[in-house]
């Protein structure tokens, strides 16, 4: 595989990525997230941590379910990709179930349906993007 399909296809998981997570957490965040976790929000997102997150997400998403799916297929993918995003997204919520006073079971719940959903759908499209660049 060459640098050129690789970028391809980790700049189409990230695009896809910060797209569906951009749109979840700007429709999500006032109806959902606030009344349920008021004070322990920040008004304003701290950049780095946010960034930091998403470049070491992307590179597991590549490394964990779109590269072994270019020999395992699309079952491998779509299992890779929905357990990674349960682990991830489920690794922050229940740390913070089990060390935060009041963390409400429907964030956790959500939040892990959401990693799955969205992870799944970035590494489906960095495998497209792989796939159609000829890996």
């Amino acid at each position: 595989m060459t640098l050129l399909r690789l970028a391809g296809g980790t700049f189409a998981t990230a695009g896809t990525m910060l797209a569906l997570d951009a749109a979840w957490l700007m429709s999500m965040t006032p109806r959902f997230y606030k009344p349920r976790l008021g004070g322990l929000m920040a008004e304003t997102p701290s950049l780095a941590p946010a960034v930091a997150f998403y470049l070491l997400y992307v590179v597991a998403i590549i490394a964990l379910a779109v590269l072994p799916a270019l020999d395992g297929g699309w079952s491998r993918l779509l299992g890779n990709a929905a357990l990674l995003g349960l682990t991830a997204y489920g690794t922050y919520d229940l740390t913070n179930q089990a060390t935060l006073k009041g963390w409400p079971l429907s964030v956790t719940l959500a939040d892990m349906a959401w990693g799955v959903a969205a992870t799944t759908a970035a590494a489906c499209a960095g495998y497209v993007a792989l796939l159609r660049l000829g890996a």
